[in-house]
């Protein structure tokens, strides 16, 4: 329906399988770095050499089947990462401001296209009502700009995007409201799209996350992932268009669906924005430059004429819709121009509905070339002005998390140290490293991963050499750098704390002891030195599940946390944890808590779902426990002995959390605590870790106090 335009008999110059191949991917390779120079957007560049070399152009390629194949899958794609890169938090916040702006660019264009249709073209009103809803329709061709620059989660950008599925939406129900007019007399023909659109929204919304949770709970394998989400995705477009709604409504609201299980930070992220930006979504750009015809210029006044129309109004129209926008809701020049640029460019819908109209007679000769016309000088026009508001946009963000940073110095610069045993567990703690770190990359800090060994054995080395290459690998998946440190010492403790001060490391990441023995402690007598040995921030981390898949995070903060050191650091860490993994977090804690953390989760920009429940003793976070389920993850924030928020029911904690959170995804988290102890010298380090066991009754004494003390105090 959308590649429907006469192409030339001529046969085309390259006609093999492998050097049209060949030519296609020497395009994408050499068109950025030519035009570049030029200042020329790539989404442009793309375009105009999808011109030369098609029909219309030096006719070296044909517009057969692989353009149409992936041309399709292209715009597919792109609605799909519009939709799953999207920040849900600020989707949510922004929400009303994207459907007044879908609202006000639909309805606006479809108005005065329609006026100008029927007075500047001589159109009837059924044929001027079909038109207009081409200009209402938008295509978000110039997304790859905005996610090259970094901007994705600008409000702007979130509230185009929200109003562009809404136009997409709106265009189709005019279209079918035409069709009904035009075959049966009446818009009868509205209801069944109406309720299917219903009923196709309610089904994926049901079965897609629990069907992904399952997936993604019992398949880890990276290429098991990848085909799954790409058999959602189009497996949600195709029964869109089944139904009669267009395909790339159904991209992108797979991709909404799909959003809270792909993490931003991800290496299914980092493999679903490599394939569409590399393949899918140039191939698209390139095939819609061959259905551009320049030679209709020269058909006459007639066609010149009815594309300047044509072009001003759709222009025009959109750029009123953003000003109306920016106006009711007090938003800046940039925003606008953001809003307008990228709800500028028309293609799919606007190809769609013109070809309908021709095949109908509804629509001549030159409505269809200036329609050609239209979609190349919006794409120009929206790709460099998209460029040039995003890279307006980023200086600004890049100013404001400047002015963040000199107010906050424990975030400008942290330095993480992953400690990995062996290679099955090192992707899981990478994971978990990159997740709580700052996404960009000026604040993000240094991460390196340490494997420590007291064994110089050949099988020694090759366990910790293959620990390290997997942690390397999870990094770089990312586009993230991890400096692998391969470490031989006396033990596991020495190792860490001489690579800690070697590397002035600030934070910690290991994973929980497994508890092997009665007599053993929960979290291990060298966990328990090294929290002795060192003052800087530590998390111990036992996961069951993937971190994508965990549906709420539950925080158990200690009494006056707030006075601590660190307790900014431990804030926004597991507030950059949440807002990766997409769920809501819950903070219990102290009423007087509260405020500090709104107040470092609002100067973060964090921008996560939150709320609180008040607890104020050990007791009550035994009762608190019950509502723990098996997708949650529960983290306890505790203390060391000499800190502010150390209290004498933390000594029970552990064993607590041994006996009733056995099989639930954990972290323990102690944060750090600068000039505030006095950490073990190296010699009591060793010494302790030679000689010193467990000290059961000292724990049995205590415990027997706590409970002499709450019995006494019910009394």
């Amino acid at each position: 329906m959308l590649l429907s335009f006469a192409i030339p008999s001529t046969a085309p110059l390259i006609t093999a399988p492998v050097p049209i191949f060949l030519t296609v991917m020497a395009i994408i390779l050499l068109t950025p770095l030519v035009l570049s120079r030029l200042k020329i957007p790539q989404v442009i560049g793309l375009i105009i050499a999808g011109v030369a070399v098609g029909p219309y152009g030096l006719n070296l390629l044909a517009r057969d089947m692989s353009f149409e194949v992936f041309g399709q899958v292209g715009i597919l794609y792109l609605m799909f990462l519009a939709g799953i890169e999207i920040d849900m938090y600020h989707l949510r916040k922004n929400l009303r401001k994207g459907m007044a702006f879908g609202a006000f660019t639909f309805i606006i264009p479809l108005l005065l296209g329609t006026l100008t249709a029927m007075a500047a073209l001589g159109m009837h009103l059924l044929e001027a009502v079909l038109l207009a809803s081409m200009f209402a329709a938008h295509t978000l061709i110039a997304y790859p700009i905005v996610n090259r620059f970094g901007v994705t989660k600008s409000p702007a950008v979130i509230i185009a995007i929200a109003g562009t599925i809404m136009t997409v939406l709106g265009s189709l129900i005019v279209l079918a409201g035409v069709l009904g007019v035009y075959r049966d007399g009446s818009l009868g023909s509205l209801v069944p799209v109406l309720f299917y659109l219903a009923l196709y929204c309610l089904g994926i919304t049901y079965l897609y996350p629990r069907i992904t949770r399952y997936f993604f709970k019992h398949y880890s394998d990276g290429i098991s992932q990848f085909i799954y989400v790409m058999v959602a995705v189009f497996g949600a477009a195709a029964l869109a268009s089944f139904i009669g709604i267009e395909g790339v409504f159904g991209a992108f609201f797979a991709g909404l669906v799909l959003n809270r299980f792909i993490p931003a930070r991800s290496t299914l992220m980092g493999r679903l924005e490599f394939v569409g930006n590399a393949l899918f979504i140039p191939y698209f750009l390139i095939g819609v430059g061959m259905l551009i015809d320049l030679r209709v210029v020269l058909d006459g006044w007639g066609t010149l004429y009815t594309a300047a129309v044509m072009s001003a109004v759709a222009m025009a129209s959109k750029w009123l819709a953003a000003l109306v926008t920016q106006k009711v809701y007090g938003l800046t020049p940039v925003d606008r121009s953001m809003m307008y640029q990228l709800s500028n460019a028309h293609t799919a819908v606007a190809l769609a509905v013109v070809m309908i109209g021709y095949e109908m007679h509804l629509f001549d000769i030159q409505v269809l070339n200036g329609t050609v016309v239209m979609i190349l000088v919006t794409c120009t026009v929206s790709s460099f002005g998209t460029e040039r508001a995003a890279s307006r946009i980023k200086v600004q963000m890049l100013e404001q998390e400047e002015e963040e940073n000199s107010k906050d110095d424990s975030a400008a610069h942290p330095r993480t140290l992953i400690a990995i045993s062996n290679p099955l567990t090192a992707p899981g703690i990478v994971d978990l490293a990159l997740s709580m770190r700052f996404p960009d990359s000026s604040v993000a800090g240094d991460l390196y991963a340490l494997h420590v060994r007291n064994d110089n054995s050949a099988s020694a080395r090759a366990i910790g050499r293959n620990s390290l290459d997997v942690a390397e690998r999870a990094a770089a998946a990312v586009e993230t750098t991890l400096t692998p440190i391969e470490r031989f010492d006396l033990n596991f403790i020495t190792g860490v704390l001489n690579t800690m001060e070697e590397r002035d490391i600030t934070e910690l990441i290991v994973g929980l002891h497994r508890r092997t023995s009665i007599i053993d402690s929960f979290l291990g007598e060298k966990v328990e030195q090294l929290l002795r040995s060192t003052n800087r921030m530590v998390v111990m981390s036992r996961c069951f599940i993937p971190l994508n898949t965990v549906t709420r995070i539950l925080v158990a903060v200690p009494k006056k946390a707030q006075f601590e050191t660190g307790f900014r650091r431990w804030v926004q860490a597991v507030g950059n944890l949440c807002r990766q993994i997409g769920c809501r977090i819950e903070f219990w804690c102290e009423e007087s808590t509260v405020p500090l953390i709104r107040t470092v989760v609002r100067q973060s920009n964090l921008g996560i779902r939150m709320s609180f429940a008040e607890v104020r003793s050990y007791d009550d976070f035994v009762l608190k426990s019950a509502e723990v389920n098996d997708d949650d993850l529960l983290i306890v924030v505790s203390a060391r002995r000499s800190s502010v928020s150390f209290d004498s029911d933390m000594d029970a904690v552990p064993e607590y959390l041994q006996k009733y959170f056995a099989n639930t995804n954990l972290i323990v988290l102690y944060p750090g605590q600068f000039g505030t102890e006095a950490p073990m010298t190296m010699a009591e380090t060793m010494a302790t870790d030679i000689v010193s066991a467990p000290n059961q009754l000292y724990r049995y004494t205590m415990a027997l106090v706590r409970r002499l003390r709450r019995v006494l105090s019910h009394r």
